[in-house]
């Protein structure tokens, strides 16, 4: 175990995830904030507050401060990252931890600073940025240290990247702010236009987890999903099946593999010849959409797979960085 805390954060749009080094994941919760609007006083942080969302009173505020990836409200992700740190690791300690803090590749300097300057106001002593796609490759144990390409496509909450890596570097990147809540937010969209029903995010979500799928099948599971009658507006409750999903997911599936296929076309061929024997390997929530390496494969000519824990990647990743420091040093600018 290090003397010092060291802290790997995958600061998603839609969860938070904290790797202790010598520990493992230790904390898994929405980041989402519930606060008073007339004083704003923190109510909830996490799954507490997640539980409120679309069912608080007036007085209360139930958001993500993280949107497409990036911070939207700096002083609330301050507070929900102090929150996190302190459940993790607890208060009583004499030496700050040491965090490393992932944000998608790209990001700005202005974007960058605040992430870093929350971490440390939450009560970092260090904290470093990482890439989200390559501390998806660490996590995922892509041996990313060898002069070979390397492909990880993370489908994350408020954003999806891909990325070719060797050496402890990205080659190549594109990244589209669309993720799994993009894709609820279609479901929600279909559900009004096709039954007249509007349907909460919660509800849709959980139809995409339990139905959901990024082809139509031949097993065509169904569910009962309840929300507001668009005509009588009253509660009403309709099927929806696998198919449904599909058909509504399509813009943003589309819109992924289109940029997959962008990075692809962009590296160069040495690297390609290396992906296309080795694959590419999927993380992020959204990889655990059914058929959705199927379709990538079938897309792109490329074998995909599904890394191990694929929700917890990035956090590994992040964790496991603190080891890799001087390597990552030498490609990282922002550290």
């Amino acid at each position: 175990m290090p003397l010092v805390e060291e802290l790997g954060i995958d600061l998603g749009t839609v969860n938070v995830l904290v790797y202790v080094r010598g520990r493992g994941i230790v904390l898994q919760e929405p980041s989402v904030v519930a606060q008073q609007i007339d004083n704003g006083e923190v109510v909830a942080v996490g799954e507490e507050a997640r539980a409120m969302m679309g069912r608080a009173p007036e007085t209360i505020q139930v958001r993500r401060p993280l949107r497409d990836g990036v911070i939207a409200d700096y002083r609330i992700t301050q507070k929900m990252l102090y929150y996190f740190i302190n459940r993790s690791i607890g208060k009583t300690r004499l030496i700050k931890p040491r965090v490393f803090v992932t944000v998608p590749f790209g990001v700005t300097q202005v974007e960058s600073r605040a992430v870093r300057e929350a971490a440390l106001e939450a009560g970092a002593g260090r904290a470093y940025l990482i890439p989200e796609p390559l501390a998806g490759a660490i996590g995922a144990g892509l041996p990313i240290h060898t002069p070979g390409g390397h492909m990880i496509v993370d489908l994350g909450g408020g954003a999806s990247e891909a990325a070719v890596l060797s050496v402890y570097g990205v080659v190549t990147s594109a990244a589209i702010r669309v993720g799994g809540v993009r894709m609820d937010e279609t479901i929600v969209a279909y559900v009004r236009r096709k039954y007249n029903l509007m349907l909460g995010l919660p509800s849709a979500e959980e139809a995409k987890i339990r139905i959901g799928s990024a082809i139509p099948t031949g097993d065509n599971m169904r569910m009962e999903v309840q929300g507001r009658d668009q005509v009588t507006g009253l509660p009403r409750s309709v099927e929806i099946t696998t198919d449904d999903i599909a058909e509504a997911l399509e813009e943003p599936i589309a819109l992924i593999i289109n940029m997959v296929k962008s990075v692809l076309e962009r590296t160069p061929p040495e690297l390609a010849s290396d992906i296309i024997d080795r694959g590419m390997t999927m993380i992020g929530g959204g990889s655990l959409l059914r058929n959705f390496d199927q379709l990538l494969t079938q897309e792109t000519g490329v074998p995909v797979y599904v890394a191990d824990a694929p929700m917890a990647c990035v956090a590994v990743g992040a964790g496991k960085a603190h080891a890799l420091l001087p390597y990552l040093q030498r490609t990282l600018s922002k550290l």
